[in-house]
């Protein structure tokens, strides 16, 4: 049960960040962020694996027997614990957020609490702020057909008991309407009331229109207000096409992907049945789509609570750390010429790699450009330098992957204004996804040669996100790296000539055979007596491949430590097969993406850095790129950035998910604290 197992452990890593939501220690307003996180995650687990799984239950019966796993008893796990999850996720909110919320002044209150002070400054702000915004449609015999967008609010309105006027006609006796909750149009789920003295008060924008309600169908005596969402099927289902133009089929597909099939829709437990009836005849969701859930949904709009300026409600500032050997200004591709540097998001600032595309935009000694983009930010200061690039006559090339889930209609938008501008684009064929993070500029010198400047990372071209996930770039001028970051880019033009490659180890065609060699090489060494270990951090291992190499290789007598942010397929500490193998996790502020594998190597130490997890798709349908720290003084700060995570003792979880306590006397090392301080020093240092 494969498939099985990594969506459980998947579940696992969800059910971390709920544990960071309950933790006390964590900011009181930052465990609220959890919340927003962990509902994410469970939508986006719903639009893609839960709808996957219910597509395949839809086969035919011949079909389904063909599957090497059982999809009906697969769904049936998963949504047990899902259910489980979701509860303790209401107790959560309720038993422990709320009231110490409120020990701390702040109270989010429903409509039923307000003072007749409050109710009436609520009424007010609904007309002043909020009537005009709604538009509700009646679930009538007039409409057919009721569409609901995916991943959005929507209030439903039962209208019941209606009230007699003079000299019109009676109303029906019971109406049903829908309408979206207008939170984009309102600018927030959240309205704040006026202070009481030290007592500050929030409410949801759902319970401004309840307040509301009366007064916007006032030919009715009961109004009872109910919040639905829907999510819908998001698997493009592109991997398995091999033939026609991949940008249709993208556009295609993502048209089709807000009319998927209903993947859950989330309902009010309270919602009146008359309610419930007419949504599921108008919209033609199925009881086993339908999921109750609580009054209120989107837990993701928590990002937007009201801020509150007290420092104790969230994170310390960490402000982004200037670089020890990149300049502050001047040339980076000078200093890049004189030694390899590492960059480290976000404790460090991902400026640098726009600043050095904004040099090689305007450099008249750079002809070309070329680079990797998998996801990019809403407003990309990077393909912005790029565009530039394109407008000074540089030969950009870019390779958009346009299957980035969730990402695909704004990389079709970027790729149409690089084309535009010039920019050669490319997109990968339908089977591969591009995931590796690659910058190539090359450059004419002052002795009229050519040299290769490259930067490689475990992290996107995205300067929103390089302020929240964690991740390693190089930046180097070493002709034995950026030669061959030119041979993938070859390959990625022509998409047939496999580059020969010594130091990169390169998915689909390389990746596994070199780790595995890496590991065979640990286990010939450890049959001797002598030393042999790998280390990895990743955010996922799920390969039966590599999981039954690295059980092997435990079985030998290699010590495999493994560093697991989300799924991990692999059980460790078995005896007979896992007894050297440990495995821990780590969920704090930031989200931890990058990838290292160290190996033994017989005493000289060879530590890789990567885009790619132990997965199937990163090893066999993805172009990933692991690239070795050749630097030595570079590779003991890669080696020192992982051991602080190895000894993590306040963040880190074991394979259950317990926390892993520190032993008595030892130090508490909390890793990304410890990065940051290190980072610091180092600074001072050099």
């Amino acid at each position: 049960m494969e498939t099985l197992s990594r969506d459980l452990s998947w579940l696992r890593f969800n059910a971390r960040v709920l544990q960071e939501a309950q933790s006390p220690a964590v900011p009181l307003l930052e465990r609220l962020k959890f919340m927003a996180i962990f509902s994410s995650n469970l939508d986006e687990f719903f639009k893609v694996r839960v709808a996957t799984l219910r597509r395949l239950v839809k086969l035919k019966k011949k079909t389904r027997a063909k599957l090497t796993e059982r999809p009906k008893r697969q769904l049936r796990e998963v949504l047990a614990e899902v259910a489980r999850q979701q509860e303790e996720f209401g107790d959560t909110f309720r038993e422990q957020l709320l009231p110490a919320l409120n020990a701390q002044h702040i109270h989010l209150i429903n409509e039923a609490e307000l003072t007749e002070g409050q109710r009436a400054w609520v009424a007010q702000y609904f007309r002043d702020k909020v009537r005009d915004l709604l538009s509700p449609v009646a679930l009538d015999d007039t409409l057919h057909h009721l569409f609901l967008k995916d991943q959005t609010v929507y209030l439903t309105f039962f209208l019941s008991k209606p009230v007699a006027a003079k000299g019109k006609a009676k109303a029906p006796a019971e109406r049903v309407l829908v309408m979206e909750l207008p939170t984009k149009r309102h600018g927030s789920r959240f309205v704040r009331l006026p202070d009481e003295g030290e007592e500050r008060y929030v409410l949801f924008l759902d319970d401004v229109i309840r307040v509301g309600a009366a007064e916007l169908f006032p030919a009715y005596e009961h109004v009872t207000v109910s919040a639905i969402k829907l999510s819908r099927d998001a698997e493009l289902d592109i991997e398995e096409e091999v033939s026609g133009d991949l940008m249709e089929k993208i556009r295609s597909s993502l048209a089709k992907r807000a009319t998927g099939f209903p993947a859950r829709l989330l309902y009010d437990p309270e919602m009146p049945t008359e309610t419930l009836r007419a949504l599921t005849q108008k919209t033609g969701i199925t009881d086993e789509e339908l999921v109750e859930g609580s009054r209120y949904h989107n837990f993701r709009d928590f990002f937007g609570f009201p801020h509150f300026d007290d420092p104790s409600f969230h994170y310390p500032e960490r402000p982004a750390l200037p670089h020890p050997t990149l300049p502050r200004t001047g040339s980076l591709l000078a200093a890049i010429a004189a030694r390899d540097h590492l960059l480290h998001p976000p404790y460090q600032s991902f400026d640098y790699v726009t600043r050095l595309l904004r040099e090689a935009a305007t450099d008249p000694r750079v002809s070309a450009v070329s680079i990797t983009l998998y996801r990019v930010a809403s407003k990309s200061a990077v393909v912005k330098a790029l565009l530039k690039a394109a407008r000074h006559g540089k030969q950009v090339t870019v390779v958009m992957e346009l299957k980035a889930r969730f990402d695909e209609e704004s990389n079709l938008f970027w790729a149409d204004k690089l084309k535009r501008a010039g920019a050669n684009v490319l997109f990968t064929p339908p089977e591969l996804k591009v995931h590796s993070k690659l910058l190539l500029i090359s450059r004419r010198e002052a002795d009229d040669t050519t040299r290769n400047y490259a930067y490689f990372s475990t992290g996107n071209f995205n300067e929103s996100t390089s302020e929240l996930y964690t991740d390693h770039g190089l930046f180097t001028a070493n002709p034995a790296l950026t030669r061959e970051a030119d041979a993938v880019f070859g390959y990625l033009r022509d998409q047939h000539t496999q580059p020969e490659l010594k130091q990169l180890l390169v998915a689909p065609f390389g990746l596994r055979a070199g780790l595995n060699a890496l590991i065979d090489f640990e286990i010939r060494q450890a049959k001797k007596g002598k030393k042999a270990y790998v280390i990895l951090k990743v955010n996922a291992v799920e390969d039966r491949g590599m999981i039954e190499k690295l059980y092997e290789a435990s079985v030998a007598g290699v010590r495999v430590e493994l560093i697991v942010r989300g799924i991990g397929c692999l059980v460790p500490g078995q005896p007979g097969f896992s007894e050297n193998i440990s495995q821990r996790g780590l969920v704090d502020r930031y989200l931890e993406h990058s990838r290292v594998y160290v190996f033994a190597h017989g005493g000289e130490e060879k530590v890789y850095v990567s885009s790619a997890d132990w997965m199937t798709r990163n090893l066999d349908r993805r172009v990933e790129v692991a690239f070795p720290i050749l630097d030595e003084e570079l590779r003991a700060e890669v080696r020192h950035l992982l051991d602080l995570q190895r000894h993590d003792n306040v963040k880190a979880r074991d394979f259950d998910n317990q926390f892993i306590a520190p032993t008595d006397g030892a130090p508490l090392i909390r890793a990304q604290e410890a990065t940051y301080q290190h980072l610091k020093k180092l600074k001072r240092r050099r």
